[in-house]
C-alpha cells in the first residue's frame, strides 16, 4: 500500500515542546500543527509526558487527534539510542515510575555535563541552562544556548561541534538504561516502541541491522522510515529494511522550533510503497478517508 500525504490526512508522530527541548509550549505546538495541516499528532518530548495534558486540551479545540507519545533515551552497545513510544497508556503506574526514574537520570546527566564543561568558564551554568529550559531539567540544546549567550561560541552549531556533540566533553551517556528495558516500559504500557531516526546514529548498515535485530528481540515493532534531514537514499534504505524485517513504518518531523523548514510540523516526505503504517496498529487504529487515499 502507499502511505499518503494528502491535504485531509497528515500524521506527524515525532515532535517536541517546552516540556523537553522544544521551543513552543504544548498548546502553541498543537496550534501550529493544526495551522500546518496536521490531522494526527504525537507529542514525543524526551523522557516525559508532562506536556500531554495541555496538548490534549488544545488538540480537542483545534480538531487534531492527539496520540500519546514520548522519546526515551537508552544505551545499546555503549551508544545512545532514542526510542519513541506511541499510543501507550500515559496513566500506567509502572510507566509513570519509569519516567520518574528517567527524569532523575536527566538531572544526573545535566550535573555531569556541568562538571565536564567547567573549562568554558561559565559561572552558574546549571542554573542558567535550567532557566533556558523553563525551569525543568536542561538538555544539551539548553546548554548550547547558554554558551552562545555567554559569548563562548558564535552559535548553537559551534557549541555542539566544540563541547556537546558526539564524542565531546558534554556528550554524557552513562545515565541511560539499556535498550531492552526501555522497550519493555513501552510495551508493558500497551504502547508501540519505535526506533527513532535510525540513520542519524551514523552507523554502518551492518551495525544498524544488528541494532534493529536486538530492538525486535526486545519487543520493538516499528522504525521511523521518514523523518527530517535524511536523503532519498536513506529513505529507500530504511523502507527496504522495514519491509525485510516486517516492521511497522512510522514517520515524524522531529520538530523542535520554528524557522527550520526541513523539520517543520507536517513536512514529511511521503514514504515508499509496500509498508505497513504503525497507526493501523494503534489501540484505536487511524483510518484514512477515501478522499485521502484517492489523492495519494
Amino acid at each position: 500500500m502507499t502511505i499518503p500525504q494528502a491535504s485531509d490526512f497528515c500524521i506527524d508522530l515525532h515532535c517536541h515542546s517546552t516540556a523537553s527541548d522544544g521551543a513552543l509550549p504544548p498548546r502553541d505546538l498543537v496550534r501550529r500543527a493544526a495551522d500546518k495541516g496536521v490531522t494526527h499528532l504525537a507529542l514525543t518530548d524526551h523522557d516525559t509526558v508532562a506536556g500531554l495534558a495541555e496538548a490534549r486540551a488544545e488538540a480537542a479545540a483545534s480538531g487534531v487527534r492527539l496520540i500519546s507519545g514520548t522519546e526515551l533515551s537508552c544505551v545499546w552497545k555503549t551508544q545512545t539510542i532514542h526510542i519513541v513510544g506511541l499510543d501507550f497508556d500515559p496513566d500506567n503506574p509502572a510507566f509513570r515510575e519509569a519516567l520518574a526514574r528517567q527524569h532523575e537520570n536527566r538531572w544526573g546527566r545535566a550535573r555531569m555535563i556541568v562538571e565536564r564543561l567547567q573549562k568554558t568558564g561559565v559561572t552558574n551554568l546549571l542554573e542558567k541552562a535550567t532557566l533556558v529550559a523553563g525551569g525543568d531539567v536542561p538538555g544539551r540544546p539548553h546548554f548550547a544556548r547558554v554558551l552562545v549567550d555567554e559569548g563562548k561560541v558564535k552559535d548553537v552549531a559551534q557549541a555542539f561541534k566544540r563541547y556537546l556533540g558526539a564524542g565531546k566533553p558534554g556528550d554524557v551517556k552513562a545515565f541511560w538504561p539499556e535498550l531492552a528495558e526501555v522497550v519493555e516500559w513501552i510495551t508493558a504500557a500497551n504502547g508501540i516502541a519505535v526506533l527513532a531516526h535510525p540513520r542519524k546514529y551514523r552507523m554502518t548498515a551492518t551495525r544498524l541491522r544488528s541494532l534493529v535485530h536486538d530492538f525486535m528481540r526486545a519487543g520493538g515493532r516499528s522504525i521511523e522510515v521518514s523523518t527530517s534531514g535524511q536523503s532519498s537514499g536513506d529513505l529507500g534504505f530504511l523502507a527496504e529494511l522495514c519491509r525485510r524485517q516486517e516492521l511497522l513504518a512510522s514517520q515524524g518531523s522531529d520538530f523542535h522550533f520554528p524557522g527550520a523548514p526541513w523539520c517543520e510540523l507536517g513536512n514529511i516526505v511521503k514514504m515508499p510503497d509496500g509498508l505497513e503504517p504503525v497507526w493501523h496498529h494503534f489501540r484505536e487504529p487511524v483510518s484514512i478517508a477515501p478522499a485521502a487515499q484517492s489523492g495519494a
